[in-house]
């Protein structure tokens, strides 16, 4: 399938650098296995102006794009500065307050990351283009280094142009367009993190 350039924003994020060095970057970048990631934040029914949200669980796994096996899952639980876990976010992630009070600092999980799953050498995927704006604009709120590198894989996208889609869909949708049946709980990372990889591997 061809795609033009313009449909490439948001969908795969190369910098100018990587494109130039391609031929370096590529392979050493570990490209045998695709870090795939999925945030839950801090959220409320209705959002009231000052609120702000926070990560409170990172979702991830590795994706080996050989053989299509997802290992190294987890869900990291993350403490939030800022705000708290409201009854509506619980209903919807199944996390509770407690439950991200024993969670490590942000920055914690940012080094987490890099340390246990190089995310900084690696290419990335999320389900969307909210994973990636979310932990850019924390990283800044918190003044903590961007965990990962320039790379960025958005599976909603590609999952729409994939299949010819008049939009995108939801991660539940697209698993059932799929023929199969969302593993876990949705709306939380680490199930969430899976179920991406899942598709994205539908996609190689």
């Amino acid at each position: 399938m061809r795609i033009g350039k313009g449909l490439f924003r948001g969908l795969i994020r190369l910098e100018p650098f990587d494109i130039a060095c391609n031929n370096i970057s590529m392979g050493k970048a570990g490209l045998d296995k695709i870090l795939v990631v999925d945030l839950e934040t801090t959220c409320w029914e209705k959002r009231q102006r000052g609120q702000i949200m926070e990560v409170i669980e990172m979702g991830v796994c590795l994706l080996d794009i050989g053989s299509g096996e997802i290992t190294d899952r987890q869900g990291i639980l993350i403490k939030p500065v800022y705000s708290a876990v409201s009854e509506f976010c619980t209903k919807l992630t199944t996390l509770t307050q407690g439950q991200v009070d024993a969670g490590i600092m942000f920055r914690e999980g940012c080094l987490k990351l890099e340390d246990e799953y190089q995310s900084k050498k690696r290419v990335w995927a999320s389900y969307g283009d909210f994973d990636r704006r979310q932990i850019e604009k924390e990283c800044r709120l918190k003044n903590v280094p961007y965990p990962f590198g320039s790379r960025h894989i958005n599976v909603k996208t590609l999952f729409a142009i994939k299949h010819r889609l008049a939009e995108e869909i939801d991660m539940d949708k697209a698993v059932a367009l799929l023929g199969l049946e969302l593993i876990g709980t949705h709306h939380r990372g680490v199930d969430d993190a899976y179920n991406a990889a899942r598709i994205f591997w539908s996609l190689i």
